[in-house]
C-alpha cells in the first residue's frame, strides 16, 4: 500500500525534538561547558562521556522492552513503540534545558568535580529520553512498510528533518548569541570569544528549541499510527510459508547483524564528530571570527539537506553498497582537505568546500546505512527496536570514548583534535 502524505511527514517530523537537542549537544555543549562554565577541556569531555554511556546502555533496554508483547493495555492499544517515543518525549523536555541552566547553589570554591557530579543525573535522564525516542522512531519505520524504496524515502525524508532541524538551531544561535554584531577581525588578541556573560543567550537558545521540538513531537503522534502485533500476525497467515518470529537471541546468530552494527558505528563517528568539533576548530584553530561557529555548519548541513533529496533514485539505480562508497569517498575528501588545509585562501574560501564535502558525504552515508539497517530487519519488525537499540549502543559508546581521548589530549596544539579525527575515520572506514 502506498504511503500517504500524511504518515510520510508525519513520521518525518518525529524526531525534530530529538534532532534539535542533539544539534546543541554535539555542536556546543563542549564549548559552552569550557569556555562559558569554565570546565577544564578533560571535565567538559567527561560531561559528554557521561551522556554517551548513559545512551548507549539505555540503547539496548529501550530495544528489548519496545519488542515486548506483554504491554499493558494502554501500549498494545496506543502502540509499543509510540509508548517509548512518548516517555522519551517527555524525559527529554523535563531534563534538556538543566544541562544549560549552570549549576545553582555552586560558587567559584565549588571544585569542578562536585559540578559534574551536579550535571550528571539531568545528563543521564536526557540521554535515556534521547534514546527512547530514538530507538522507538527507528523501530516504527519498518511497521509503515514493507517496501525497500518506501523505507529508503522514509528514511531521506527522516534526515532531511534532521539536517532542516540543524540548520535551524545554527540560524537561531546566529540570532540569540547576536553573532551578526560580532567583530570582523580574525586576530586571536582580537576576536570575541564565548565567555560566562553568554550563560542567558544558551538558556534562551535551548528554551526555543524545547519548544519547537515539543510541537512536531505532538505532530507526529496525532498522526502516525502504528500498527499492533495481531494486524501484522494477520497479513503473515496470508502467505504459503508463515515465517517464523524471531528472538532478539537470532540476531546475534546472523553475521549481517555485526556487520551493519560496524559500518553505522563508522557512519555515526563521523557524522557526529564532524559535528561536535568543526565549531572548536574553527574558533581555535583556524582563528576564525564567533559567526563562523553558526554559518559554516550551516553550509554543512544545507549540503547535505540537499543530498537527501536524490538518495532514491540513487540507491535504486546504483544499489546500496555504491552509494554508500560515494558518500565514503566525499566524506574521506572532506577531511583529508582538512587535515592539509592551511593559508588565507584556505581560511577565507576553501572551508566552504570542505564543508560542502563533510555534509554530502555524512548525508548519504547516513540515509544509506539507515536503509541498511531496514532492509535487514526486512520483515521482522516484532524485534526491529532490538536491532536498532544494538546499533545504536555501538555508536554512543564509540563516541563517548573517541571524544573523551580527544578532550585528554586536547591542552596540546588544537589542531590535533583533527589529526584524531582523521586517524579515527580512516579506522572506521
Amino acid at each position: 500500500m502506498t504511503l500517504t502524505f500524511k504518515v510520510k511527514y508525519g513520521y518525518g517530523v518525529g524526531h525534530i525534538l530529538n534532532d534539535l537537542c542533539s544539534a546543541i549537544w554535539f555542536s556546543y555543549l563542549l564549548l559552552y561547558f569550557h569556555h562559558v562554565l569554565l570546565f577544564p577541556s578533560a571535565l567538559a569531555g567527561v560531561v559528554l562521556l557521561i551522556g554517551q554511556i548513559a545512551d548507549a546502555l539505555s540503547t539496548p533496554f529501550v530495544g528489548h522492552e519496545a519488542d515486548r508483547t506483554d504491554d499493558l493495555p494502554f501500549c498494545i492499544k496506543y502502540g509499543r513503540r509510540k509508548t517509548w517515543h512518548l516517555i522519551g518525549t517527555l524525559s527529554v523536555l523535563s531534563s534538556f534545558a538543566f544541562i544549560f541552566l549552570g549549576c545553582f547553589g555552586c560558587t567559584e570554591m565549588t571544585s569542578p568535580w562536585a559540578r559534574v557530579l551536579y550535571f550528571s543525573p539531568f545528563v543521564i535522564v536526557f540521554q535515556f529520553g534521547w534514546a527512547c525516542t530514538q530507538i522507538s522512531h527507528l523501530a516504527i519505520l519498518p511497521n509503515l512498510s514493507s517496501d525497500p524504496n518506501d523505507r529508503t524515502e522514509l528514511n531521506a525524508i527522516r534526515y532531511g528533518f534532521t539536517v532542516v532541524s540543524t540548520i535551524a538551531v545554527y540560524c537561531i544561535t546566529w540570532l540569540v548569541l547576536g553573532l551578526t554584531s560580532s567583530t570582523s577581525s580574525t586576530s586571536a588578541a582580537t576576536k570575541d570569544v564565548l565567555s560566562p556573560k553568554d550563560e542567558l543567550k544558551f538558556v534562551t537558545l535551548v528554551f526555543i528549541i524545547l519548544g519547537i521540538g515539543a510541537v512536531f513531537a505532538l505532530i507526529f503522534h496525532l498522526m502516525v499510527k502504528e500498527k499492533n502485533d495481531s494486524y501484522l500476525a494477520l497479513e503473515d497467515e496470508t502467505q504459503e510459508k508463515p515465517r517464523r518470529l524471531m528472538v532478539w537471541k537470532d540476531w546475534l546468530r546472523e553475521p549481517q547483524f555485526f556487520q551493519v552494527a560496524l559500518i553505522y558505528m563508522a557512519t555515526r563517528l563521523y557524522c557526529n564528530l564532524t559535528q561536535a568539533y568543526m565549531p572548536i576548530y574553527l574558533e581555535d584553530t583556524l582563528l576564525l571570527d564567533e559567526k563562523s561557529i553558526a554559518y559554516i555548519p550551516l553550509v554543512m548541513y544545507v549540503a547535505g539537506f540537499t543530498t537527501t533529496t536524490v538518495m532514491k533514485p540513487l540507491n535504486r539505480i546504483a544499489g546500496r553498497k555504491i552509494t554508500f562508497l560515494i558518500g565514503c569517498a566525499i566524506g574521506a575528501g572532506g577531511v583529508v582537505w582538512v587535515f592539509f588545509g592551511q593559508g588565507p585562501l584556505y581560511r577565507t574560501y576553501y572551508i566552504y568546500l570542505v564543508a560542502i564535502l563533510m555534509g554530502s558525504g555524512a548525508s548519504t552515508m547516513l540515509v544509506t546505512v539507515l536503509s541498511l539497517s531496514a532492509d535487514m530487519i526486512g520483515n521482522n519488525i516484532e524485534c526491529g527496536a532490538f536491532v536498532y537499540g544494538s546499533l545504536s549502543f555501538t555508536d554512543k559508546l564509540s563516541n563517548g570514548l573517541v571524544v573523551m581521548i580527544i578532550q585528554y589530549f586536547s591542552p596540546c596544539l588544537f589542531v590535533n583534535k583533527y589529526n584524531l579525527m582523521l586517524l579515527e575515520y580512516a579506522y572506521s572506514i
